[in-house]
């Protein structure tokens, strides 16, 4: 087997894929830059086996995917709809040689678009946040949040990661809380590794308003459990429809993004917490995720155990959310796993069962009748309104 990897040389992703390639015992894999692919080189021909990476951390590369003349000042969140497009029309370039790609186009396109994850996630039956309709600004999202009679949510762009942009809010009548990684500058929003806390209405909606721009879908805050003083989440990683790593995420605040400056749990206390059954439940719910991804060989869920550690809901499933450094299962990380599951035939095995039939309620376009994560509603659609989206479409 020979590889290529689609990736930013140097990045870490790429070189802790290429450790694993090489550990397996095969031929060391070749870069395509993404600077190439978007610059017109030749996409890997058909017979190839094609890892795409993650395109960020370049500042370059992401000058090409918007089309800007000009790289974005250093933490600027700007054109996250722009960049979104880019990805598309890279994945097309990279997928028209006729390469065996372990990312599929189609799925990334879901995956990185929150609205349209929701939607796929809701009608697989996964039980997520309830999400609100589509709002294009401060006053629409305050009027939703009044309609809904919710006074807490998180609003998010549409197209962004690693929390850059989200907002988790919390109003009373006039009274507003705000924390998020934006700072807020005049002539700008900058993503900042300091979360923020914002009180006053003004700056929040303004906020708001430049982000919405971009597109935003808003979701229920759900309560999550803790340990000790701080909340927790998880980021799985399945590999080949198998969760195969975990890693908790612990909080004092409600943005649990480990670059945030959160630290790493225990998760035996995780799992001891949530007991036998809970856990059990939560990893067949990460299963799910991975049926609605079937051409896709890995994606990284954001899980969380709600108070009281019976229920669980999907806040966020990631097309590149498989670098997680010393993570190890039977002593491989996340790579590792990933380049057994190529060599051993599970992969093959996998998406072969795994494509043969989307979820229920996707044959017909109609949604599942239930409620949400929370008990309490149903879900809705995506942020355009749509009912569903057909898993593995």
């Amino acid at each position: 087997m020979r590889l290529t990897v689609v990736g930013n040389p140097g990045n870490r992703r790429v070189d802790l894929f290429t450790r694993a390639v090489v550990g397996a015992g095969l031929p060391r894999p070749a870069v395509l830059p993404w600077a190439d692919v978007l610059t017109g080189a030749a996409p890997p021909a058909a017979g190839a086996v094609v890892r795409v990476d993650s395109p960020g951390e370049d500042a370059e590369v992401d000058r090409l995917l918007r089309r800007s003349a000009a790289p974005a000042r250093h933490g600027e969140l700007v054109g996250l709809a722009a960049t979104y497009a880019g990805l598309l029309r890279g994945l097309d370039r990279v997928a028209a040689g006729g390469a065996e790609l372990l990312n599929d186009p189609a799925d990334v396109a879901v995956l990185c678009d929150k609205r349209r994850c929701h939607a796929r996630l809701a009608t697989a039956g996964v039980p997520v946040p309830a999400a609100l309709p589509a709002v294009h600004g401060w006053e629409q999202l305050r009027a939703a949040m009044a309609a809904a009679r919710w006074s807490r949510v998180f609003v998010k762009p549409a197209h962004g990661s690693s929390a850059a942009g989200v907002v988790a809010l919390a109003v009373a009548g006039r009274r507003v809380q705000a924390v998020t990684t934006v700072e807020a500058t005049p002539d700008g929003l900058f993503n900042s590794l300091r979360p923020r806390r914002y009180t006053d209405e003004a700056e929040v909606a303004a906020i708001v308003d430049r982000i919405a721009g971009e597109g935003l879908h808003v979701e229920r805050w759900l309560p999550k459990a803790g340990l000790g003083d701080r909340v927790v989440d998880l980021r799985v990683v399945t590999v080949a429809g198998r969760p195969t790593h975990a890693v908790v995420r612990a909080a004092r605040g409600p943005l649990t993004n480990l670059h945030l400056g959160n630290a790493r749990g225990d998760l035996a206390e995780l799992r001891a917490a949530a007991g036998p059954a809970a856990w059990a439940a939560a990893m067949e719910t990460c299963e799910r995720v991975a049926r609605c991804f079937p051409r896709t060989l890995q994606v990284g869920i954001d899980l969380m155990f709600l108070v009281g550690w019976r229920r669980h809901a999907v806040a966020e499933v990631n097309a590149f959310g498989d670098l997680l450094p010393g993570v190890l299962t039977d002593g491989r990380d996340t790579y590792a796993e990933q380049v057994r599951a190529l060599t051993d035939g599970r992969w093959d095995r996998w998406r072969a069962a795994a494509g043969q039939a989307p979820p229920r309620g996707d044959a017909t376009g109609r949604r599942p009748n239930r409620r949400d994560a929370t008990g309490q509603g149903p879900t809705r659609g995506d942020a355009a309104g749509r009912e569903v989206l057909r898993c593995g479409a």
